[in-house]
C-alpha cells in the first residue's frame, strides 16, 4: 500500500490577469516571448484548465511539486499571481518549487533574486546546511518526507533572446553529491526536481540552445543511485524514460503544461502523481489529463518506461 502520493505539475505559464506591462516588455528578451504569447500561447495556455488541475493535484495528492516556468515572462505581476495560485493550493497541501528558464527570463530577474523573493516559502529545506545561497534560492532544497527525499535542483540562468537552456553548474552538482551522501537521504527513495530534461538524444548544437548544457554532468552524480525519481518540464509533453544507473535505475519523468489546450493526452493540460510504498520503492505512476469538459481531470496512461542507452 502506497504511502505518499506526489503529484508533479510544471509549466504552468501563469499570466497577470492585469495585462502586459509594456515598460518592463520593449527593448529586450521580453518582447520576443510577449510575441510568441500572442501568436500561440495565448491561444492555447487556458486559466480554467490550469484551475482545475490546480485543485485535483491538491485534492489527490500529499505533496505537490512545480518543476518550474510558473510564469510566462517573469513579470512582477505574473510573479504575484503565480504565488496566489501556489498559495491556495498550500493551504490543502504542501507544495515544493523549483524556478524554470521562463522564472529568471533576464538577468534583472536573478540579480534582484525575484524567485526566490516569491517562492522561498516554498523551498523551506530540511538539510540548509547541505544549500548554496544561489541567486534563484537555496539549492539543492531537501524535503524528507516519509519514504522519500525530495531534491529541489534550479537549471534556469538568464539566456540571450531564442535561447532557453538551462545549466546547473560545478558548485550545484558538488552540492547534489554531498546531500545523496548524507545517511538521511541516502535510506530514503530520492525524488529530483529540475527544470531542464536530464535525457536528451539531440545533436549538441540543440543541447546548448534548449537543453540542460550539463546533463552528462548530472548522470554522473546520479549513476551511484540504485533507484529513485528524477522529474522535470520544458518540454510540455509527458514522457519516460528509464535510466540505468551502476546498481540499478532511476525513473526519469516528465510533465506537460499545466494549462496546455491541446488534443494528444501526452500533451494535454494536466499532472503526473507517483505512488510509494513504505520501503520507498514505487508503487504506481499515473498521468492525470483535464476532461473534454474542461472543468474535471481523468486519469490516463502514461507512456512506458523507454530505456536511455
Amino acid at each position: 500500500m502506497a504511502v505518499l502520493r506526489i503529484a508533479h505539475l510544471s509549466d504552468l505559464h501563469v499570466r497577470s490577469p492585469r495585462g502586459a506591462e509594456w515598460r518592463r516588455i520593449l527593448f529586450n528578451k521580453r518582447i520576443t516571448g510577449y510575441a510568441n504569447l500572442i501568436r500561440q500561447r495565448g491561444r492555447v495556455y487556458r486559466r480554467e484548465y490550469l484551475a482545475a488541475v490546480l485543485a485535483a493535484a491538491a485534492a489527490r495528492a500529499d505533496h505537490v511539486v512545480v518543476t518550474g516556468d510558473v510564469t510566462n515572462l517573469a513579470l512582477e505581476r505574473e510573479l504575484e499571481e503565480a504565488r496566489s495560485l501556489l498559495d491556495a493550493m498550500a493551504r490543502r497541501v504542501e507544495v515544493t518549487v523549483v524556478p524554470g528558464n521562463h522564472d529568471v527570463y533576464l538577468a534583472s530577474i536573478q540579480d534582484g533574486r525575484r524567485f526566490p523573493h516569491h517562492f522561498g516559502a516554498f523551498l523551506r529545506g530540511d538539510l540548509p546546511d547541505l544549500a548554496l545561497d544561489l541567486a534563484a534560492g537555496p539549492f539543492p532544497c531537501v524535503k524528507l518526507r516519509g519514504p522519500a527525499a525530495i531534491i529541489g535542483l534550479s537549471s534556469a540562468v538568464p539566456r540571450p533572446p531564442f535561447v532557453a537552456s538551462g545549466r546547473l553548474g560545478e558548485a550545484q552538482l558538488e552540492a547534489l553529491e554531498a546531500v545523496l551522501a548524507h545517511p538521511e537521504v541516502a535510506r530514503r527513495t530520492p525524488v529530483v526536481l529540475l527544470h531542464h530534461p536530464p535525457v536528451d538524444g539531440r545533436i549538441r548544437a540543440l543541447q546548448l540552445r534548449d537543453g540542460l548544457v550539463d546533463a552528462d554532468r548530472l548522470r554522473a552524480v546520479l549513476c551511484r543511485l540504485g533507484r529513485g525519481l528524477v522529474l522535470f518540464g520544458h518540454l510540455h509533453a509527458r514522457v519516460r524514460w528509464r535510466l540505468p544507473t551502476a546498481a540499478g535505475a532511476l525513473q526519469v519523468i516528465g510533465a506537460s503544461g499545466a494549462a496546455l489546450d491541446h488534443p494528444h493526452p501526452r500533451v494535454r493540460a494536466g499532472f503526473n502523481s507517483y505512488d510509494l510504498r513504505d520501503d520507498g520503492s514505487l508503487a504506481a505512476v499515473e498521468a492525470h489529463v483535464v476532461a473534454p469538459d474542461g472543468r474535471s481531470v481523468e486519469r490516463v496512461a502514461l507512456p512506458e518506461a523507454e530505456a536511455v542507452a
